[in-house]
């Protein structure tokens, strides 16, 4: 049997760079400093109106392809995690085979789960290639949530930014990825939802469970976020190492979504972990949901923090409510 290998990943952000004292000079009002503080966020990026999911996601793709030499026709399987699809209808990932020239004996298919999204991509692939299906699968995650947001929302401009990375997963003779553990709690949709663009009326769509201080289509309650956070992660953690038979020791590193500081710090706490346990990366590129995992991974590779043979834990939560984790073993 053969088992998924996190391979080399590629990122993409958009041309348009939207900064702290960009928004201070829009809002006089908005207390930059102190929002600063508690998202870790200085910057993000802005598609341009034109520019769409698989538009970044293509970009990521290419580069990766690129930089590390892969033949577009190796890949067997396309799989695009967005919450921001070109069009309700046809898939976008058809869409990125054509644009990528890739075979059209691949296969191609979206799924929608966000900030949870690359972990249970990876675990689809993992699944994929044990059945013998497959042997490369390509990774993408890509979100333009900017589209959803009202300019003068001041909860959610300040944190997400639109992304798109490429990772490449490949078939290899010893498990690297293990423990994969899921949770689900519908309950919790109103915590994070865009009710216009689906195909469910508005009289009978979800409502926000407070009242909507801006007008963005997306709405978005923090506070409920975050307890949910703080109570789900630590528990999912222990479901993982009881799946892999580890322990907290053999961990180096917690590669986590990249929510906000306050929320990642939170969590730092309530774990007893170390900073360097915990390590953060939003400061210049915000929240960028579904991508905020494979972009972690890519700086702690540039920064030569992650070791052949280190264990770490990959863990995603958010809109859904989802979440979901796994061991991996660089």
């Amino acid at each position: 049997m053969k088992y998924a290998a996190v391979g080399p990943i590629a990122i993409h952000f958009p041309e348009k760079v939207e900064t702290n004292d960009d928004l201070a000079a829009e809002f006089p009002g908005w207390n930059m400093p102190v929002i600063a503080e508690k998202t870790g966020i200085f910057q993000r990026y802005i598609t341009a109106d034109n520019e769409c999911a698989s538009d970044l996601g293509v970009a990521a793709a290419r580069r990766l392809f690129e930089t590390h030499d892969i033949a577009p026709e190796s890949i067997d399987f396309t799989l695009l995690c967005t919450q921001t699809p070109d069009y309700p209808l046809p898939t976008t990932a058809c869409l990125m085979q054509e644009r990528l020239g890739l075979r059209k004996t691949s296969g191609a298919m979206d799924f929608n789960l966000g900030c949870s999204g690359f972990v249970y991509g990876l675990a689809v692939a993992d699944g994929l290639i044990r059945t013998g299906s497959v042997k490369r699968v390509l990774l993408i995650t890509a979100e333009t949530y900017s589209k959803y947001i009202d300019h003068a929302d001041r909860s959610l401009r300040t944190i997400f930014s639109d992304a798109a990375a490429a990772t490449l997963i490949d078939a290899v003779d010893e498990p690297t990825l293990r423990g994969f553990q899921f949770g689900t709690d519908g309950s919790g949709a109103d915590t994070l939802l865009a009710t216009n663009g689906g195909a469910r009326p508005a009289e009978d769509a979800h409502k926000p469970r407070h009242r909507k201080r801006w007008k963005s289509d997306l709405y978005m309650d923090g506070p409920s976020l975050m307890n949910f956070t703080v109570g789900a992660v630590p528990q999912l953690i222990d479901a993982i190492l009881d799946s892999a038979d580890m322990s907290r020791s053999d961990i180096s590193m917690y590669l986590m979504h990249q929510a906000t500081q306050k929320m990642l710090s939170q969590l730092q706490q309530r774990l007893e972990l170390s900073e360097e346990q915990v390590p953060v990366f939003l400061k210049d590129c915000g929240n960028t949901v579904s991508s905020t995992i494979p972009i972690l991974i890519d700086a702690m590779r540039n920064q030569d923090r992650i070791k052949p043979g280190m264990h770490t834990m990959l863990i995603g939560f958010g809109v859904g409510l989802s979440w979901a984790g796994c061991v991996w073993t660089v």
